[in-house]
This record gives C-alpha cells, sequence and structure tokens, in this order.
C-alpha cells in the first residue's frame, strides 16, 4: 500500500512538470487549440452544406464526432512527449531520482487529461458559435464530457507505449496518424454509418469512436427526434460499449506501458 501511495505522488509530481510546459512553451497549447477550431468551422461550414441529416442539423450531428476524433488525437501528445524526453535524456535524469519506476508514464497520461481538457472548451465554445447546442440534462453532458476524457485518458496509454517503442517524436506523428486516421474516419463521426458499404459499415457500427460519439451525440441530446433506432449492439448500448473499451484499452496498455518503460530504462 505504502508503494502505491508513493508511485501516485511520484506521478503528481511528474504531471506537474508536464503541466508547466504549457505556461514555458505556451505556443505547444496554441497549435493543440487551433487544429479542433479549424476541423470544426470547416466540416461545418464547407461540408454542412452537401450533408442532410434527416430531421436535424448537421452542426448538432457533427460536433460529437470532432469531439470524439480530436480526443483521440490529442492522446498522441502522451506518445510524442515520452519519446521526446527518451530523446533528450530525460529519462535517464528520472532514473537517477529516487522515484517510483511507473511514476513517469502515470504522470504522463494524468497531465495529458488537462490538454484535451482544454482542447474540449474550445471546441464546446467553437460548437456554440456554429449552431451547437447542449439538449440535455446538465448531468447528461456532464457524463458525456466525462466519457470524453475517460476514453482520451484510456487511449493515452495506448500511445504511451507507442512513445517507448519508436525511436523519435516524428515516428510517433507518423505512426499515431496512421492508425488514427482511418479509426476515426471509417466511422459515424462526420457521415451517418448507414450510408457506408457493406465492410465499411460493419467496420464503422463496431468501431469503438462510433460508439462514442453515439453515445455523446445521445448524452448531449443531439439525436434528432424520430431518429430510427441503431441496428447493432455498440450503438444501442453506446455509453457501455465505451465503458468496456476503456476498461479493456487501460487493462491492455497500462501494465505492458509501465513494464516497456522499466525495460528502458533498465537498459540505460
Amino acid at each position: 500500500m505504502t508503494k502505491l501511495k508513493y508511485a501516485f505522488i511520484d506521478a503528481y509530481v511528474i504531471a506537474q512538470r508536464n503541466i508547466i510546459r504549457i505556461k514555458r512553451v505556451p505556443e505547444i497549447l496554441v497549435f493543440v487549440l487551433i487544429s479542433p477550431i479549424m476541423f470544426v468551422l470547416l466540416f461545418a461550414y464547407v461540408f454542412g452544406s452537401a450533408i442532410d441529416i434527416p430531421g436535424g442539423s448537421y452542426r448538432e450531428f457533427l460536433i460529437g464526432g470532432i469531439f470524439a476524433q480530436t480526443v483521440v488525437f490529442g492522446a498522441t501528445f502522451t506518445g510524442a512527449g515520452l519519446a521526446e524526453d527518451m530523446q533528450k535524456g530525460i529519462i535517464n535524469r528520472f532514473r537517477s531520482l529516487p522515484m517510483s519506476p511507473s511514476a513517469v508514464v502515470m504522470g504522463r497520461t494524468a497531465s495529458d487529461v488537462i490538454y484535451n481538457s482544454l482542447t474540449l472548451i474550445i471546441m464546446a465554445l467553437t460548437g456554440l458559435l456554429v449552431g451547437w447546442r447542449i439538449r440535455s440534462s446538465f448531468w447528461d453532458a456532464v457524463l458525456g464530457f466525462g466519457l470524453l476524457l475517460l476514453f482520451a485518458y484510456a487511449f493515452s496509454w495506448m500511445m504511451a507505449l507507442v512513445g517507448l517503442v519508436v525511436p523519435s517524436v516524428e515516428v510517433v506523428n507518423n505512426a499515431s496518424f496512421v492508425v488514427i486516421f482511418p479509426l476515426t474516419f471509417i466511422a459515424n463521426t462526420f457521415v451517418p454509418s448507414e450510408g457506408l458499404p457493406g465492410p465499411l459499415r460493419t467496420f464503422a457500427e463496431w468501431n469503438p469512436i462510433s460508439a462514442l460519439t453515439q453515445a455523446v451525440r445521445e448524452l448531449f441530446g443531439n439525436i434528432p427526434a424520430g431518429t430510427p433506432p441503431p441496428e447493432v449492439w455498440p450503438l444501442q448500448n453506446p455509453v457501455l460499449y465505451s465503458f468496456v473499451w476503456i476498461v479493456i484499452i487501460i487493462a491492455i496498455f497500462a501494465p505492458l506501458s509501465i513494464a516497456r518503460y522499466q525495460r528502458v530504462t533498465a537498459k540505460s
């Protein structure tokens, strides 16, 4: 119990260290926040007129997908941050300190929740400007934002493993893009999955990003009245399906990331 307590204390210190970087390198935060604003404006005004959502507004349909895509892409900062620390030798400095071996990875994943929280705030404000509204209860909305942050936190453990395996920040970014880009686009993020051809539709319907998007739309009250219910279980129970994936991802990648970090520091 004492070891676990000190691990959390050490992780808190590492998280503080990563958050302080926001003040010292504000350019990172600026570019993090510009990207989701561009996506909201681009899809709302450029593609919005070409996509019809029966009985509803495409802009309200869009925001849930943008939220899901952005928090998943935001999780890549965990991998890039760890890869950068490896390149600069900062991990070796941590290794020389009397701290828990798991603290660095735990602190990195925890601090990136702050980045995603700030991103969601900016995106929500941008969404309000283009016509998006929360049409559900206060607590449903809180659950929606909480689910997004939990999913991003889980995904950051996956990116942490990538950051500890690949040799550089550039490779992390390229590898993450190759995986995340199709995962977020072959989904119901920007267009209804019903319009996709057979195999792609099946993939989209069982894609955890689709479930997260569907859950957020339901919790924010952005499903138009009279919309036919989904035909597959993940989209019929999107909140539960999203939580299942959150647990699976953390259960698999948190131990793998910590074990990989311990192997890497042992070799240094």
